[in-house]
């Protein structure tokens, strides 16, 4: 497995089709180690989703590089990087009257040959994926059919047929209750598979991830562990808003309580 690494890039909107947006992206150095759930924490509008886009062969960055081990993801085919590195949107797909098993199986086209049928290894993966995000059964229900949170289920298992050495994931417990963010986020880092996720639910990047970046108006400002990142003074500075921190009663791992003015 290979290390995901960005190095002194920079991005700006402008001449993107998105000129309302405020930042660029400056500056970021990032790297995601093998089997390392890495998070990616900010406010809404300072860049998580289009520094991901240049993490997955996206956005091309104006300066700086991408680098999956020692090969530049600008100098390799999207083939190449679809075979080594898997993603979940936010957005869901038009599957245009497909079922899950046929929605999953499409994880398996950068592997193959453009006349190539699903092979029994394939057929294999697929249900090995499906059990792993808990929809076994559901091969035929029509992926429009599902709720959003069963959508994004699919959508990770897609994912998993790829056989990724990097997933990359943009705010994927946003369409899940409670039980299901916390099954999906287990699942991921049971995986063992070196993961990019940008997460908007602070106290669940701190149960989960390894390490955090900070993003703020397009610059890392913080990363570190989840307990040199999520302090007092870096919510205050960064999200504008007040936090209590402890230790999570159950868990190693911090504790927010937002602290609301009545």
């Amino acid at each position: 497995m290979s290390t995901l690494s960005i190095s002194d890039l920079h991005w700006s909107p402008l001449g993107h089709g998105h000129c309302h947006h405020q930042f660029q992206l400056r500056d970021v150095e990032l790297q995601v180690g093998a089997g390392e759930f890495v998070g990616l924490i900010g406010p809404n509008g300072s860049g998580k989703t289009s520094l991901l886009r240049c993490a997955y062969r996206f956005n091309k960055p104006e300066r700086g590089r991408v680098r999956l081990g020692e090969h530049d993801l600008w100098q390799q085919s999207s083939r190449w990087c679809a075979q080594r590195i898997a993603v979940v949107l936010q957005e869901f797909p038009d599957a245009f009257g497909l079922n899950v098993e046929e929605v999953v199986a499409m994880g398996r086209i950068p592997h193959k040959s453009l006349f190539d049928g699903d092979s029994h290894e394939d057929r294999q993966l697929v249900q090995q994926a499906l059990q792993a995000v808990g929809l076994q059964g559901f091969d035929d229900h029509t992926f429009a059919s599902l709720s959003g949170g069963e959508k994004q289920r699919v959508i990770l298992a897609r994912a998993l047929v790829q056989q990724p050495q990097v997933l990359i994931l943009d705010e994927p417990t946003n369409h899940l209750d409670p039980r299901y963010q916390l099954e999906l986020l287990q699942q991921v880092r049971r995986l063992g598979i070196g993961t990019l996720a940008s997460i908007h639910d602070l106290n669940l990047a701190a149960a989960f991830c390894d390490r955090l970046y900070v993003l703020d108006h397009g610059r890392i400002v913080a990363s570190g562990t989840p307990d040199q990142v999520l302090t007092a003074e870096l919510l205050h500075e960064v999200f504008g808003v007040q936090a209590l921190i402890d230790r999570h009663p159950l868990a190693d791992h911090p504790r927010l309580t937002w602290i609301t003015q009545r």
